[in-house]
């Protein structure tokens, strides 16, 4: 029997406010242990909370972002649960009246071949359930096995630091639909900055909702959660891993149970963690202590007018104005600033189709080695632009440019400084061009015979042994038409 994986996601976006969601403590990570609460944070008794207007600013403009309908009234809820690093014993989030809910986001989405290159990409669409507002729980540290004399400590430095919940449909059939979905998501995060995207440091976190089913039966199969995954590999290997299991204990005769499990690394493998709650486990009701989110529709709007070009569009922009292919123009949008680097090389040279193979080749090498992004590129974009304009005026070849880019990226030079000091601009004179030919027809009859006998091929000797002659400054437009003359007479 042929089995089909289900797969949702349940993403934590930490958002980039400088202070809480209900008290001032700061959000700067890497504090002291506990120097960043306060009593409200606490949950100290008669500490009342008061929300962060930024922090619902870019509630609202992720919504937008994700294409999810913004409910002009929303309600925080109160969800009940006790953990050592949660000091209220609940935590205050959104329920059945979220900020945002019922989006959509089309993706850019493939699939793995044996080798594992990804092929066959195509447009897809994926639901987004809900938005929520939320503030995060606190951090428990373990020391030790707990067979031996352990220690946790509690960092309550992160409790109250607002959150985003974003809570896809089960729309994912494969591990790597719900990898592209998330690097898409993060990306967008990124571009309208409401969130770093650090997954080490805990900004994004990714919880997984997997299920598998007979093909072609419509009834869901029991739910497991996978919790914490906390990068793209992460997330992938274990979802992999999670369906070969789940398809294996049906195949068996075995039946699954609803739990939640974490992911191991080390071990390649999922393990309990605990039984999956239900929503009335949490025992939600109406916090409280706040008062219903309204937000009017001109404030809304205001937030919507100020958002950025988006990923998807500026990849389908890249694709239509420029000639792009569609896997090219999706790397070079991987990050607003390789979109704008490269938007600004492609309109300064006149060329975007080399400006797309500089960035994503040489550029991409360089950045790699000095373990940079983009943000950080030591060359600036009129530098390879300058670079291309040079190639394409015959001034030097595409060889030639090679060595000018890495002394660039060395020196910190412009390209045209960094050909007049090292000579190397390219030989178009045909006199001078003429004379290293027949140097070389001279120094190769055996060649030039089988030439004349009709192996004409072996023109590829000539116009290698005349670059040679040339140090690679010849232009080998020229060096080619002035051989075929030569060596037809």
């Amino acid at each position: 029997m042929k089995f089909e994986p289900v797969i949702g996601l349940e993403v934590h976006a930490q958002l980039l406010t400088r202070s809480k969601l209900f008290c001032g403590c700061s959000t700067q990570f890497g504090a002291p242990p506990n120097a960043n609460t306060c009593p409200v944070c606490l949950g100290l008794p008669g500490a009342l909370p008061v929300v962060n207007r930024e922090a619902v600013a870019m509630a609202v403009k992720a919504s937008l972002a994700l294409g999810c309908h913004v409910n002009p009234v929303s309600i925080f809820a109160r969800k009940n649960y006790f953990y050592p690093d949660l000091p209220k014993g609940y935590q205050i989030s959104q329920f059945d009246r979220p900020v945002g809910e019922h989006g959509t986001v089309r993706i850019f989405s493939g699939e793995r071949n044996e080798t594992g290159k990804i092929v066959n990409r195509t447009e897809k669409a994926f639901g987004i359930t809900r938005l929520h507002m939320e503030d995060d729980a606190g951090k428990s540290v373990h020391e030790g096995l707990p067979e031996t004399s352990s220690k946790s400590y509690v960092n309550l430095n992160r409790t109250g630091t607002p959150l985003v919940e974003i809570v896809s449909d089960p729309d994912f059939r494969s591990s790597q639909e719900a990898y592209d979905y998330l690097v898409h998501l993060r990306k967008t995060l990124l571009y309208i900055g409401v969130c770093d995207g650090n997954m080490e440091e805990g900004s994004l976190r990714c919880d997984a909702n997997v299920s598998v089913r007979p093909a072609g039966q419509e009834k869901l199969g029991v739910k497991v959660e996978i919790k914490n995954l906390n990068s793209f590999r992460f997330l992938q290997h274990a979802l992999d891993y999670e369906i070969a299991r789940q398809i294996r204990v049906l195949e068996e005769g075995g039946h699954i149970s609803q739990e939640t499990r974490l992911w191991d690394e080390a071990e390649g493998r999922t393990f309990v963690m605990r039984s999956k709650e239900e929503a009335h486990d949490y025992r939600y009701f109406p916090e409280p202590d706040l008062l219903p989110l309204k937000l009017s529709p001109e404030w809304i709007a205001g937030i919507e007018a100020g958002l950025p070009e988006l990923p998807g569009a500026k990849m389908n922009r890249f694709v239509a104005e420029y000639g792009l292919s569609a896997d090219d123009a999706l790397l070079l949008t991987s990050s607003a600033a390789s979109a704008d680097y490269y938007e600004e090389c492609a309109k300064a040279s006149g060329n975007p189709k080399a400006s797309a193979n500089w960035i994503m080749g040489d550029l991409a090498f360089v950045l790699k080695n000095a373990g940079k992004d983009m943000e950080d590129c030591p060359i600036p974009a009129a530098d390879v632009a300058e670079l291309i304009r040079t190639i394409d005026s015959g001034k030097i070849s595409g060889k030639i440019a090679k060595t000018v880019f890495e002394e660039m990226a060395r020196s910190g030079e412009k390209p045209g400084a960094i050909i007049s000091r090292m000579g190397l601009e390219q030989v178009s004179d045909e006199a001078s061009l003429g004379a290293a030919i027949d140097k070389i027809i001279a120094a190769s009859p055996k060649q030039l015979a089988e030439y004349r006998s009709g192996k004409t091929k072996v023109i590829s000797y000539f116009v290698g042994q005349v670059m040679k002659e040339t140090r690679g400054q010849a232009n080998p437009q020229v060096v080619n038409d002035l051989l075929q003359k030569k060596l037809a007479g």
